[in-house]
């Protein structure tokens, strides 16, 4: 059978907007990170030539895409190091780096926190969980850093799912925004973005999205602020911020690309700093914390100065 292929040409109005971003909003049926796999398969043809996710069209280019199968996708051990927060028996706390995607898509099959936690908890048995995501229960974006937690076997698994659900896990998280955010708690439902569909937005009709947000320091245009989630919606830090008009510096879909470019920050400068929560097993209380990482220190440092104290 052969593949499935659409012809186009790109509209003023999309004019400027990222390749990849750019598909997802022309079929939005299909993922950005699918997009992301036809592109770097080559099967995204931009005036005939072979191009970059990064890539922005002009206006009357002529644009074709050919719909290829998505390959299987297998969790395997690989050999990645990880920062090791915490550790027993029955669960496993990591430092997650930027960059470091959790577990295996189409954009990332290989290389991911799944990956790495299959190879380093040798009785971990894949068979057991989500084929894709051995042992996870939580998730970090990928260029979001810090605590990541992951189980060791199914009834664990059970437990802290349980328990991330029932909003019995406290996770606090550091974020450098653009702008004074308001403080105090935030309620703001949120769902998928009606037109950029790989997008969420605050939104009536959406979800119950709760955060919890603590301004510690401001200096010149920029604040360090502390998160407590409330409930755990895609994004929802991001856009939560972004609705009060400060979002996170670096933000590459829900920042300000002209503040990232002055500061030179690519990636989102969030991280996940704490999660306090009840052990499954003890019922003994267990913080497991971790400082953000140099990147992020800098601009902590600029604002808080050498006294800063994150506690």
């Amino acid at each position: 059978m052969n593949p499935i292929q659409a012809h186009f040409f790109v509209t003023p109005e999309e004019t400027g907007e990222r390749l990849d971003k750019l598909l997802c909003q022309r079929f939005p049926s299909y993922s950005r990170s699918y997009f992301q796999f036809l592109i770097e398969k080559g099967a995204v043809l931009l005036s005939g030539k072979i191009v970059k996710k990064r890539e922005k069209p002009k206006a009357a280019e002529p644009l074709h895409v050919t719909f290829l199968p998505l390959e299987p996708l297998n969790v395997t051990a690989e050999s990645i190091p990880l920062d090791i927060l915490y550790e027993d028996d029955h669960l496993i706390a990591v430092n997650k780096p930027a960059g470091l995607v959790v577990h295996p898509s189409a954009t990332s099959p290989s290389g991911t926190f799944a990956n790495a936690l299959l190879h380093h908890c040798q009785s971990l048995c894949k068979e057991e969980f989500d084929p894709l995501r051995p042992g996870i229960v939580h998730r970090l974006d990928k260029d979001t850093t810090g605590v990541l937690l992951a189980a060791k076997n199914p009834f664990i698994h059970q437990k802290l799912s349980a328990a991330f659900k029932e909003r019995t896990i406290q996770k606090s998280y550091l974020a450098i925004c653009l702008g004074v955010p308001k403080q105090g708690l935030l309620s703001a439902p949120i769902k998928r973005h009606p037109i950029r569909r790989q997008e969420m937005a605050v939104s009536e009709g959406g979800k119950e999205a709760l955060s919890d947000i603590c301004l510690l320091a401001h200096r010149e245009d920029l604040s360090l602020v502390r998160i407590t989630l409330l409930t755990g919606r895609t994004h929802q830090i991001r856009v939560h911020l972004k609705h009060l008009g400060c979002p996170i510096l670096g933000d590459p879909v829900y920042g300000a690309s002209s503040a990232n470019a002055r500061f030179g920050v690519g990636r989102q400068l969030l991280h996940a700093q704490r999660l306090e929560f009840f052990h499954p097993i003890t019922g003994k209380p267990l913080v497991i914390e971790c400082p953000p990482p140099p990147d992020m220190e800098k601009f902590v440092a600029q604002i808080e100065g050498s006294e800063v104290k994150l506690k």
